[in-house]
């Protein structure tokens, strides 16, 4: 009974807090909102006073940008209205520029005018004058017609024909003038080259001879040499193609022969047989094979050796050989080695001096008489040494220089005409060649028969051995440009016609002389 009574106690009171909680709660709401509503209120307030605020602020802002747009147009109006100020100034001035121009304008008109009249005027006169002129001009060439009996054409044609003549006249001199000018000066240049290269190459110049000296220790051995009834010797000379000449010259006998090969091969065959002592027909055979065989072996080393003194290199073996072989040549009597190696350094020395390939000039020089060396009938050597160097891979620039040296082909580079030119100092050096008194007559003969054949020539002379032809030619047949003419028509044939060492000067003299006696 105690606890139901606790419990409705508690329930009681819990109810009672209910009550009481939920009023003072409505009454603590109430304060609040009356709170909250004040605050808002206050806020709606602040919120209008600012507003005001803001409002006139920008009303001041607004007006203080409408006086400053205001005072920039005002500014800007008055600059306008000071610049359309200055465009009127300027207009009336340029008006007034205008209506000056324009009356000058009318007084050079009227003045134009006057001076218009004064050339019609003057224009008139001047027609009369040239009608006037113009008549007594044709009177006067009538008289003139009738005085020198052609006409106006022919006088035309006379005085064309003479004005030709004379512009002929005077460009031939003019062309003389420049070729003797440049003529000279080329060889001035070409002298000035050549003469250092023939300073600076300084070569023996001693032709060689039919015949080679064999010395004896006695002359018992002139019997064995011949053997009995001469059949040492007959064999000697068919094994070698040599005359072996035996006769009184103590000690010593003589082979004759003009290959020079040949002459070297019978000469040491000689002096093995005397020192063996074996003298008859097998052995003589035997030692003149062994002899060939040996000095062919050495052909080679000939065409180094040379090789090495010009300082060329890489060069075909068969090449070396034929330069080898070169030793036992001859031209005109020149050892046809020393020519080629002595062309060769004049080339290197001519194409240091002009700046070309020093190299390809020595080979060039060195090679250009190849073809020599090689029997061909009735081909150039020239064209063979150039078939022989293309054969065996030579620049073509070499190959050309070798078969252009005597002109067969036509010359593509300077090399070539280096090596022309040096062919002809080597050879045309005194002492260097030799030449039978038969051909060098023969010679001399030939130039004075091409340069008589010539018309207005009245007399012609070889001089300096051939080097020079003097021409004299008639004076009333012959002018100072045809002189000219002749000149260089007998130097192109002297060129097509003839073979010569070096070259051959060609002077025509023209001379004329008046001569009078008094008695």
């Amino acid at each position: 009974m105690d606890i139901v009574i606790i419990v409705l106690v508690s329930i009681g009171a819990f109810v009672l807090a209910y009550f009481l909680g939920n009023l003072a709660a409505s009454k603590l709401a109430k304060v609040k909102i009356a709170e909250a509503e004040q605050q808002a209120k206050n806020i709606i307030k602040d919120a209008e006073n600012e507003a005001k605020n803001i409002k006139k602020e920008k009303i001041l802002e607004a007006k203080e940008e409408w006086h400053r747009r205001k005072q920039e147009f005002e500014n800007e109006a008055n600059q306008k209205k000071a610049k359309i100020q200055e465009t009127e100034k300027a207009v009336k001035k340029r008006e007034d520029n205008v209506d000056s121009k324009m009356d000058q304008i009318a007084r050079r008109e009227k003045l134009l005018n006057l001076q218009e009249e004064e050339l019609n005027k003057k224009e008139s006169t001047i027609k009369e004058r040239t009608d006037l002129a113009q008549k007594l001009l044709t009177d006067q060439q009538k008289k003139l017609e009738q005085i020198a009996q052609m006409s106006k054409e022919e006088a035309k044609k006379q005085l064309m024909d003479q004005m030709i003549n004379d512009a002929r006249t005077h460009a031939a001199n003019t062309l003389r003038n420049i070729r003797e000018e440049t003529k000279n000066k080329a060889l001035r240049e070409a002298q000035n080259v050549i003469v250092q290269a023939i300073q600076r190459t300084a070569s023996d110049h001693s032709t060689e001879t039919t015949v080679a000296v064999v010395n004896l220790d006695s002359d018992e051995m002139k019997g064995r040499i011949i053997g009995r009834e001469g059949r040492n010797i007959r064999a000697f000379e068919a094994a070698t193609g040599i005359d072996l000449i035996i006769d009184d010259t103590p000690e010593a006998v003589v082979i004759s022969g003009f290959d020079p090969f040949r002459r070297q091969v019978a000469k040491v065959s000689l002096e093995k047989l005397m020192l063996d002592g074996r003298i008859h027909p097998t052995r003589i055979e035997e030692i003149v094979e062994k002899t060939k065989k040996e000095l062919e072996g050495e052909l080679q080393s000939i065409g180094e050796q040379a090789l090495v003194e010009l300082g060329i290199h890489n060069m075909h073996p068969e090449l070396l050989k034929l330069i080898g072989r070169m030793k036992y040549r001859t031209s005109y009597g020149q050892n046809l080695l020393n020519h080629s190696i002595e062309v060769s350094h004049l080339c290197g020395i001519m194409a240091a001096e002009l700046g070309l390939d020093v190299n390809l000039a020595r080979r060039s020089g060195l090679l250009h008489d190849i073809g020599k060396c090689v029997e061909k009938e009735a081909t150039p050597h020239a064209l063979i040494g150039f078939d022989l160097a293309k054969k065996y891979k030579e620049k073509h620039v070499v190959c050309n220089a070798i078969g252009a040296h005597h002109e067969d082909i036509e010359m593509e580079s300077p090399i070539a005409v280096l090596v022309q030119a040096a062919d002809s100092i080597s050879g045309a050096r005194p002492g260097a060649r030799r030449e039978s008194l038969e051909n060098y007559v023969k010679r001399l003969q030939k130039l004075e028969e091409i340069a008589q054949s010539f018309d207005g020539v009245a007399k012609t002379f070889a001089i300096q051995a051939g080097r020079e032809i003097r021409v004299i030619v008639e004076p009333e047949k012959v002018d100072d440009v045809i002189a000219d003419s002749i000149a260089n028509e007998i130097a192109e044939r002297i060129e097509n016609e003839m073979e010569y060492p070096g070259q051959i000067k060609v002077t025509v003299v023209r001379e004329r002389r008046s001569v009078a006696l008094a008695k």
